[in-house]
């Protein structure tokens, strides 16, 4: 019969150990009378009853053995024990009874120490469950147990008082809320009685001191678990109750240590060196000039809880002004993260991927990562100021400072988590936060966590990988919370910044140098009016953007910009969460707007491109070779050459936000992207910083622009079979040079197929040049890309397009010296690259002269370059600071680089290139200029170029000049990363100056 009762008992989660009594004794006519081993069946429905209740306890085998017991505790005081009758009788309490017995060793243990205290989990007379609220009973543990003395009945009624709740709890009458808030409501329950029993035993005459006890950490919180340290502070009214006070301090302390758990009060004022009790003026002292960040940050969760709540709550009013402005501490932020990481730290490696409190993915990660937010943001936001995780984090979340997503994510890992630290608790009823590894302990785990085997996965396995969704994802938004470089920029705002009043926003706008404040108010209250999720994030993001603005020459223009884009992309779910979550994208955005109007006014195009500031990589000019591919393979997915144009010119707009960005961004400091690409040799690539590698990438651009449109044009115009066609770059795009609105010069250059009719030829390249043209030209929102043939033999004059031949010609007859002048940023773009190549082989004789210069045209280049400077400067121009045509500028350095080349590349090839700075390199190190002049031209021409393409990114338009004053003035300075602009502009004509003489003494002027 042995082994059949064995197997019938299984089906009710009965395991066999042979180290304890068999279940069937236990149950049988020996034990409790519920089992009839003859026919392996329940005595009768009563007994069925008890032991389905059983089967489903977190250990039935558990359950049973303590049921047992306490029958047999009964037995021993009465002839008849009454619990299994009411087990019988109340199904409510069989419920709660058996869910205790089978999930708390350590309540069994006391349930059987005192057997008549089970009643207090039976069902009211009017049918509800027993008050689980945490309330102490007294009088009720004096009744139910024979212990004399104030302190043993104090134990008994919080043994009392903590069964209902843990009943409430297992068998899903109370959520983890009303759980947590159930515990530190007895907590405080019993600090009261403890402090009151230590105020009687005062000696004989003691005046009662005014005491507060005010309750910090997971109790302050009212988030308290069943076993944990009850972190207090003590603060007396005055000097003269400090020394009884002490005295009561010191006696509930000892109390409760006896009673339920230790009280800890080492948060206090220099910790466990410092008095216990201090008066609250002594308070007030410490925590304005000594107390570090983490002190503040505990602060955070203090809370009346006993003694004197008068006095606890003028404690926390006291020092709220000094938490709420603790965030603007400049290392505060960071304070908080080192204390994170130094928690982690001191977890012995061993037990690091099994705490549920300390380790990654643990309590502490979600309890960091609110806290820093609420410091940061509770200064300007009064709702934040909650006391709990739970509803902090749910603030936060209202208030729009973390996403839905990820508000959700955090509270089901929070709940989770907790619930394992209360499972692991409340089994011994002893203080651990450490999953077990033992399969037996594990298995109890998961079946008091409700999981239950599935198809291929075990209890335990389902438990694991429930806890390894929640940690995983707890950690990856504690790094994204805690890390957020945003939060850094709000705890830099001071807190009446943050508090977005008309009239402090008015008085913040003129503080910060808005020259119309009326107006920027405006725009703010357009953007954070009303009570919608979108406004409230505006909220939080406007008080540092507008820091951000103050810090531009023209702060309304970058607020302006900034409503514009908001207004475009306000309604679109990631805009505002990418601003507020991914790094540095909201100064960013700031830093571009409030700088450039040409980045401006492309975002305001394409707003989606914006996400561009969230990566590094983003913000990296994208290869030659990557360009082309692209541009090529959009145009190539549409038949009509409009719309593959339109395809290719939104490339085009996406590629020069990317750019202008990143030179915006390059000398911002900690918002400056770094490079992430490499050039072919392994060699780091050029920053944007560098304004080489801005003309390059501007050129590859163009490029790829002129490439994509060519193979469209060439589409739409259909041309004799074998036709070669090709573009060959002239100018600044030849030369790697363009800026952000330079035009494309450029030679078109056909080769017609063997057999071919000239004529015909001739007219189907010229179709595909001028359909190339009018695609590249037609009205569209996107930045305009001029295609310039004005270069070619004899200009306007001459025909659009030649053949190689005619080219060829013409250059052998009547090639003035400067078109071999112009011939020097000669090469081939796109179209046949055999082609282009044939070019260039047939005009290097004539650029790179055998035999140099005759001096009659050494003297026709000076005159033609005087006369470039006599006619060519506009009307009003300051020489001094002309970027292109002034002293030393741009077109001085390029015209004596380029007599270098014409008089020596012929016999020196090292000096043949397009780029300018790298011919003069070449011209220098090959000993045909002087290193100083070569230095002197190379910073006048770096200089003059910079200088130039900031002006464009600010004006968002041409121009050459460089102010004297103004705001132009400061920004150019602010772009270049440069402080002031009287420095500056000292340093531009400066070295204006020494490039034009070094130019002269090239020229020979």
């Amino acid at each position: 019969m042995t082994r059949p009762t064995r197997g019938r008992l299984a089906r009710y989660g009965f395991a066999e150990d042979d180290g304890r009594a068999r279940a069937a004794d236990l149950l049988g006519p020996a034990g409790l009378g519920l089992w009839r081993p003859d026919v392996q069946e329940p005595t009768d429905e009563r007994a069925g009853e008890l032991l389905a209740a059983l089967s489903r306890a977190a250990d039935p085998d558990l359950a049973l053995r303590q049921l047992h017991r306490l029958v047999e505790a009964e037995r021993r005081t009465a002839d008849q024990p009454a619990v299994l009758d009411a087990l019988a009788a109340d199904p409510g309490l069989r419920r709660r009874l058996v869910a205790v017995l089978g999930a708390s060793a350590a309540l069994g243990d006391h349930l059987v120490a005192n057997p008549g205290q089970w009643v207090v989990l039976a069902t009211d007379p009017d049918g509800l469950a027993p008050s689980a609220d945490g309330r102490l009973d007294l009088a009720a543990a004096a009744r139910l147990t024979p212990v004399a003395g104030p302190v043993s009945v104090l134990r008994q009624a919080y043994r009392l008082a903590l069964l209902p709740i843990a009943a409430a709890d297992l068998t899903g009458g109370r959520g983890l809320e009303q759980t947590m808030a159930a515990l530190s409501g007895l907590a405080d329950a019993t600090l009261a009685a403890a402090y009151e029993l230590a105020v009687d035993e005062l000696p004989e005459g003691t005046p009662r001191p005014r005491l507060a006890v005010v309750a910090m950490g997971k109790c302050g919180g009212e988030e308290l678990n069943y076993v944990s340290d009850v972190d207090v502070i003590f603060v007396a009214a005055a000097d003269d109750d400090l020394s009884a006070a002490t005295l009561v301090a010191t006696r509930l302390i000892q109390v409760c240590g006896l009673v339920a758990w230790p009280v800890d009060a080492a948060l206090r004022p220099e910790g466990s060196r410092g008095p216990l009790v201090r008066t609250l003026a002594s308070h007030l002292a410490y925590y304005g000039r000594w107390a570090r960040t983490w002190e503040f940050q505990a602060l955070l969760k203090a809370r009346p809880a006993a003694g004197d709540l008068d006095l606890a709550r003028e404690w926390i009013e006291a020092l709220a002004p000094l938490v709420w402005t603790a965030a603007e501490r400049p290392e505060a932020v960071e304070d908080v993260r080192a204390m994170r990481r130094k928690i982690i730290d001191n977890i012995p490696p061993k037990e690091q991927e099994r705490e549920i409190k300390r380790g990654p993915g643990g309590l502490r990660d979600i309890e960091f990562a609110v806290q820093l937010l609420q410091l940061v943001h509770g200064r300007g936001d009064e709702s934040l100021r909650a006391p709990g995780t739970i509803p902090a984090l749910r603030a936060l979340v209202a208030g729009g400072y973390v996403g839905r997503a990820d508000g959700e994510a955090l509270l089901r890992g929070y709940r989770f988590l907790r619930g394992v630290e209360h499972r692991l608790q409340l089994q011994g009823l002893r203080r651990t936060h450490t999953v077990p590894t033992e399969p037996a302990a594990l298995r109890w785990l998961a079946a008091a966590l409700g999981h239950a085997a599935t198809p291929g996965r075990s209890a335990v396995e389902e438990f694991r990988a429930e806890w390894v969704t929640h940690a995983t994802e707890v950690r990856r938004l504690h790094a994204k919370l805690l890390y957020r470089p945003l939060l850094e920029s709000v705890a830099r705002v001071p807190a009446e910044g943050l508090r977005l009043t008309p009239e402090a926003a008015r008085h913040r706008l003129e503080i910060l140098g808005f020259a119309d404040p009326a107006g920027a108010l405006r725009h703010l209250q357009a953007l954070t009016g009303g009570v919608s999720r979108t406004a409230a994030i505006q909220r939080t993001l406007l008080p540092v953007l507008l820091s951000e603005f103050a810090d531009a020459p023209e702060p309304d223009r970058g607020l302006l910009s900034y409503r514009q884009v908001s207004d475009k992309l306000g309604s679109t779910p990631w805009y505002l969460r990418l601003l507020r979550d991914s790094g540095p994208v909201a100064r960013r955005l700031a830093r571009v707007l409030s700088s450039s109007r040409y980045a401006a006014d492309l975002l305001a195009r394409e707003p989606e491109a914006l996400r561009l500031l969230a990566e590094d990589a983003e913000l990296t000019p994208r290869g030659r070779e990557v360009l082309g591919e692209g541009f090529t393979a959009a145009a190539a997915r549409h038949a009509d050459p409009v719309e593959a144009i339109r395809a290719v010119r939104a490339l085009r707009r996406r590629e020069l936000v990317r750019l202008a960005c990143a030179d915006v961004l390059s000398r911002a400091g900690s918002l400056a992207p770094t490079s992430a690409r490499a050039e072919p040799d392994g060699r780091a690539a050029l920053g944007l910083a560098d304004v080489t590698a801005v003309g390059t990438a501007l050129s590859d651009v163009a490029d790829a622009t002129l490439a994509a449109a060519l193979r469209a044009a060439r589409a739409a115009q259909p041309a004799p079979p074998g036709l070669r066609f090709a573009l060959i770059g002239m100018g600044r795009l030849g030369g790697y040079e363009s800026n952000y609105l330079s035009d494309a010069d450029v030679l078109f250059v056909y080769n017609p197929p063997a057999g071919a009719d000239e004529r015909a030829a001739g007219a189907a390249a010229h179709a595909i040049a001028e359909e190339l043209r009018r695609l590249l030209s037609a009205p569209a929102p996107d930045p305009p890309l001029g295609v310039d043939a004005d270069l070619r033999p004899e200009g306007r004059q001459g025909p659009l397009v030649r053949s190689l031949a005619a080219y060829a010609q013409y250059y052998a007859r009547w090639s003035k010296v400067w078109e071999a002048q112009a011939l020097l940023r000669a090469r081939f773009v796109c179209g046949d690259a055999d082609l282009g190549a044939e070019f260039e082989a047939m005009i290097d004789p004539v650029r790179y002269p055998a035999d140099g210069l005759t001096r009659e045209q050494v003297v026709e280049i000076r005159r033609i370059k005087a006369r470039v400077e006599t006619e060519r400067l506009p009307r009003g121009a300051d020489p001094a600071t002309h970027t292109k045509l002034g002293r030393g500028g741009l077109a001085d350095v390029e015209w004596a680089v380029q007599l270098l080349q014409l008089r020596h590349a012929g016999r020196l090839p090292e000096l043949r290139g397009t780029r300018t700075l790298d011919a003069l390199a070449a011209a220098r190190d090959a000993g045909v200029v002087e290193p100083e002049d070569a230095a002197e031209m190379a910073a006048g021409w770096t200089l003059a170029a910079q200088v130039r393409n900031a002006l464009m990114l600010i004006r968002g338009r041409a121009g050459d000049q460089l102010p004297r004053h103004g705001v132009e003035l400061a920004g150019v300075v602010r772009l270049l990363g440069r402080d002031d602009p009287g420095e500056f502009l000292d340093d531009y004509l400066r070295t204006g100056r020494r490039s034009r003489a070094a130019m002269e003494r090239v020229l020979g002027v």
